[in-house]
């Protein structure tokens, strides 16, 4: 029996401000507030409310028959807390339903994944503490900034203990092999492989309103049909996209929303059913293992990492950044933390991309490629400059990890020795408190008024 994974991305650009050369040392705020803002309301308004509704409809009105998943990174959790708390009551609302799982991914959106192991192992595990926080639930599926994955990625996030990953069912990889199994990863065999149907998927979030595609206008019925009309043995279609595909990539007023409320009566007259990405790992065993020796992601025809790291603008940015990974991550400044959080999104390479591509780039307030690099070197300038001025520049890193785990362990030490004092003076304050008592059972008559009898005169 077929059965469709549907899955949806929610995360937010961090709009960087202009920050000139002779910012450098006076400013260490970097960010447009007000796009920020503007932004998410704009997004959540269009895309965010009205699709979330509808899938909330759809789940209500077919029962536990129509699942969905999804997955938030970090700072666009931050944004939408303060900028759209509705979106994500409303996410909280189809978490109730028990309908809807929510994944794991790297909390920055960024690229960890690509170079330090213990930055994106951290990154990780405050992104499952923060879905858990909200939704109540560890994700026990993996999902990496843009898809990305190779076979070393695979056996990282194998060892933090996920059953599964989502990534892209690249041509280049699969060759004659069809995205339509559950895979195992070459390196850890524990660890499924769920890939993107790329047509599939890109039929709605690329070109469903598109009036010069061959396949428009699109229908449910002639969609589900076509996945029904697969041979009988490819039984997992996964559909991923970003959620932003529903009301701004395809606006509303091309019916987009109604598209998708027609899928489940649809499917459910050919037979097919809707599941989670965990319970496809459950339930599929793997057909084969697959091997990504070279790094794949969903972005641009190359399915690379190209669109990141094409340009040696993008490479001197990228390399200059995680030089002070280590630091970063032995440091743990809260401040610190949260630059990085927001440097280390995709985004900021991506607008540094030289490459052509197919889908529109909107770089915001970068005229250029080289633009964007020189606005994102100038605050990166001041960030590893105050990285640096946080702890003395001279110590090596092993040197700091040693100091900080000495101040840590000290800090733990006294935060004992408080607890002991604390326990102790109740202590002796229980056996005061009982020796007053002992004392007054042995002299019973202590505290009580005596009576004189006086005695009358004869």
């Amino acid at each position: 029996m077929k059965t469709i994974c549907l899955y949806f991305e929610i995360h937010q650009i961090i709009h960087l401000k202009r920050y000139r050369f002779f910012d450098i040392g006076t400013d260490h705020y970097y960010y447009d507030d007000y796009e920020n803002e503007y932004g998410i309301a704009d997004i959540a308004e269009r895309s965010y409310m009205p699709a979330l509704g509808t899938l909330l409809e759809m789940i209500k009105a077919n029962g536990d028959y129509f699942k969905v998943a999804f997955s938030l990174s970090g700072v666009g959790m931050e944004q939408l807390e303060m900028h759209a708390p509705q979106v994500l009551e409303k996410l909280q609302e189809l978490n109730d339903t028990g309908c809807v799982e929510f994944l794991a991914e790297p909390y920055s959106h960024g690229l960890s994944s690509l170079v330090n192991e213990e930055s994106f192992a951290k990154e990780v595990k405050r992104q499952c503490a923060k879905m858990k926080e909200y939704f109540g639930h560890s994700p026990k599926v993996f999902r990496n900034s843009s898809l990305i994955y190779s076979d070393d990625i695979g056996l990282q996030v194998s060892q933090m203990g996920f059953k599964g990953m989502l990534t892209e069912g690249a041509k280049h990889v699969l060759g004659w092999k069809s995205p339509h199994y559950v895979y195992s990863s070459a390196m850890a065999p524990n660890l499924k492989l769920l890939l993107r149907d790329i047509k599939l998927s890109d039929d709605i979030s690329l070109r469903f309103n598109n009036s010069e595609w061959d396949g428009y206008p699109l229908f449910a019925d002639n969609y589900i049909r076509e996945i029904a009309s697969l041979p009988q043995e490819e039984q997992v279609i996964n559909i991923f996209m970003e959620l932003s595909a529903l009301g701004i990539a395809q606006p509303l007023s091309s019916n987009i929303l109604e598209f998708f409320k027609a899928l489940p009566a649809c499917a459910k007259e050919k037979g097919i059913t809707f599941s989670t990405p965990t319970e496809l790992c459950m339930k599929m065993k793997p057909v084969d293992r697959l091997d990504v020796p070279d790094t794949l992601s969903w972005v641009d025809e190359e399915r690379d990492v190209s669109t990141w790291l094409g340009n040696p603008m993008q490479r001197e940015a990228f390399n200059k950044l995680y030089s002070v990974a280590d630091r970063v991550r032995i440091a743990d400044d809260p401040r610190i933390n949260q630059d990085w959080d927001y440097l280390q999104a995709s985004n900021n390479f991506r607008f540094m991309t030289t490459k052509p591509s197919n889908i529109v780039l909107d770089r915001g307030i970068y005229s250029s490629p080289f633009d964007a690099f020189t606005n994102y070197m100038n605050i990166l300038g001041d960030f590893i400059n105050r990285v640096n001025n946080l702890y003395p520049a001279d110590i090596d890193n092993d040197e700091l990890a040693g100091l900080l785990t000495t101040i840590k362990n000290q800090g733990d030490e006294l935060e004992m020795k408080e607890k002991e004092i604390i326990r102790l003076q109740a202590k002796i304050e229980k056996i005061e408190e009982a020796t007053k008592k002992d004392t007054k059972k042995k002299r019973p008559g202590m505290g009580k008024k005596k009576t004189t009898v006086k005695k009358e005169k004869p």
